[in-house]
């Protein structure tokens, strides 16, 4: 019974080992825009830009899916821009109403995560009344 056993554990390893390898493609294209300093203002469009120069040929999940996070935390509930080509190399986004900060960064999911540099967004600026 030892004996049967064992050739079986060992054809189950031979099965395996005959089986083609399968390499999976992954894609992390650094993002270009924003980079660290840049200053976002509430309410306002912006490009959130990435370098996909190193693409390979085969991409394992082509759907892009962009995330601020402010500190670290990312507002997945709330994404900036979702169902676009990650091949596509920019998406606009409008910036939300959110709190002023000098922590956000966005994440680009993919075919796998990259994040931004650390940038601001800031509130808009209210109109000024003239009065006559």
């Amino acid at each position: 019974m030892q004996f049967s056993l064992f050739t079986f554990i060992l054809s189950l390893f031979a099965v395996s080992c005959a089986l083609p390898v399968v390499v999976r493609d992954v894609f992390v294209p650094p993002v270009t825009s924003p980079s660290t300093g840049t200053v976002w203002v509430v309410g306002s469009q912006q490009n959130v830009t990435w370098d996909i120069s190193n693409a390979p040929a085969q991409i394992t999940n082509p759907n892009g899916q962009v995330v601020l996070a402010k500190g670290g935390l990312l507002d997945i509930d709330h994404p900036l821009a979702t169902n676009f080509s990650i091949m596509d190399g920019s998406v606009p986004v409008t910036v939300p109403d959110v709190e002023p900060g000098v922590d956000y960064t966005i994440v680009l999911f993919g075919d796998s995560g990259n994040d931004s540099g650390v940038f601001s967004i800031v509130p808009a600026t209210p109109a000024l009344e003239l009065s006559v």
